[in-house]
């Protein structure tokens, strides 16, 4: 397994350098993401493509013992190592980042802060090793040869990536789930492989290693971010949910508190518009009506004689008989409603109740005289809610009607002046209510 991933590992490089220059470009073109830490991620990833390119170079000039081999396998060598330390000082820079915001810390810990110190340290001795051949040296054929001292380039860079996880165990739970996976990802495993690499020769296992994790950070901050936005948009969703809550509350308290003035206008009609509402929701339930139906016909009922309000007191409250002429007058009621309600442009059915709830299916209604199926479906249910509520409730001239009288009118009223759909699911309303309920208290 060893000796083939030995075979294999200048593919596996290109491989991961080319994957890291598509995903500079992925994260530059993301918008959602916090424009610093892009900034971080956009060079880390970068940083992460020159280290295997240049690794990848150490390896192709090994052993070439041209003028342009011996600088290369230098300059290769040095940047390999000197981009390891970079790669973790960005790394670095990400986790205080992260702890300062998505963390909530005013500061991030001073160990982070620390960790520049060592990589600054890691970085003096990696040049002056350039001189004194301490970390490594060449022999005449520019092959790469372990110095004395080459246990030491390493200590650097564990002791980074060791500090780094002190501080990200301690602060697991400060971070989203996916962030904090990447984090223990990209600390723990390069320093497993520092560990093997430093007994094994020939191999990049902690670059290669480094690299797959930078990989993982980028895939696990989309994946937080995707989960962010989620989050978000369902925190939004709650919101116009409440919103709408709030503005159904508001225009069933605002509707009932208009009914209820409207209502207090005839002695004899208190509660009138809530019982037609009531009777209208049930007739639309028992029709197969849906929700949203249900939820039309009932305010559409509660407003239905809003138009009452340009009526005189005196001809609505009135004893007895009215006149031709007072008769012509109150019969204006549905069309002063239209007319009022005709303002409220979002909610039209409001005003096809109002305006249309005196039409008789034979067409011998009022104000338009229209028949059938021309009668707004809204206005042929609260035609028959409110007939059957103007028969069992009180007025000036006698006591509520009894229930078969009631039934018979309704019965009777089939086809002619109500809507024969809906004046048979009245019927079975009726006679559903034994103990004769449904009427003025």
């Amino acid at each position: 397994m060893f000796e083939l991933f030995k075979e294999h590992q200048m593919n596996i490089m290109l491989v991961l350098s080319a994957l890291c220059l598509m995903l500079t470009f992925f994260i530059y073109i993301t918008k959602d993401i916090p424009l610093k830490r892009k900034k971080i991620l956009m060079l880390l990833e970068l940083n992460a493509m020159f280290l295997l390119s240049f690794d990848r170079f150490a390896y192709y000039y090994r052993g070439q013992e041209s003028s342009i081999a011996y600088v290369m396998v230098r300059i290769s060598n040095f940047m390999v190592f000197f981009l390891t330390l970079f790669i973790e000082y960005n790394f670095n820079t990400y986790l205080i980042d992260l702890y300062t915001t998505e963390g909530k810390m005013q500061k991030a810990p001073k160990r982070l802060y620390a960790v520049k110190y060592m990589v600054f340290f890691g970085v003096i001795l990696l040049i002056i090793s350039q001189f004194n051949g301490f970390y490594y040296t060449f022999d005449a054929t520019n092959h790469y040869q372990r110095g004395d001292g080459f246990i030491i380039c390493y200590i650097f860079p564990i002791l980074v990536l060791c500090t780094q996880i002190s501080v990200i165990m301690q602060n697991f739970s400060a971070l989203s789930k996916y962030i904090r996976t990447s984090l223990a990802l990209f600390t723990l495993a390069p320093l497993v492989a520092s560990i093997i690499q430093i007994f094994t020769y020939g191999v990049s296992l902690t670059n290669i290693t480094l690299v797959g994790m930078a990989i993982v950070l980028y895939v696990f901050a989309i994946l937080n971010l995707n989960d962010t936005l989620e989050q978000v948009r369902m925190h939004e969703l709650e919101l116009m949910k409440e919103e709408q809550e709030n503005l159904l509350t508001m225009f069933e308290q605002t509707s009932r508190a208009l009914a209820n003035a409207i209502d207090a206008k005839d002695t004899y009609t208190h509660g009138h518009s809530a019982r037609v509402a009531k009777y209208s929701g049930e007739i639309a339930r028992l029709a197969g009506k849906s929700e949203n139906e249900i939820h039309k016909v009932y305010f559409a009922a509660l407003l239905h004689d809003v138009g009452k309000i340009g009526i005189s007191n005196s001809i609505i409250n009135k004893n007895g008989k009215l006149t031709d002429e007072e008769y012509a007058e109150i019969k204006n009621h549905p069309i002063i409603g239209g007319q009022i309600l005709s303002n409220i442009s979002k909610s039209p059915y409001l005003e096809l109740g109002a305006r249309y709830h005196h039409e008789r299916y034979d067409g011998k209604g009022y104000p338009e005289g229209l028949s059938g199926k021309d009668i707004p479906d809204i206005a042929r249910i609260i035609a028959v809610a409110d007939a059957y509520d103007a028969m069992t409730s009180k007025r000036s001239y006698r006591e509520p009607m009894p229930q078969n009288l009631v039934r018979s009118e309704i019965e009777n009223g089939m086809g002619t002046q109500f809507d024969p759909k809906y004046a048979q699911i009245m019927l079975s309303m009726i006679d559903n209510d034994y103990g004769y309920t449904m009427r003025e208290a």
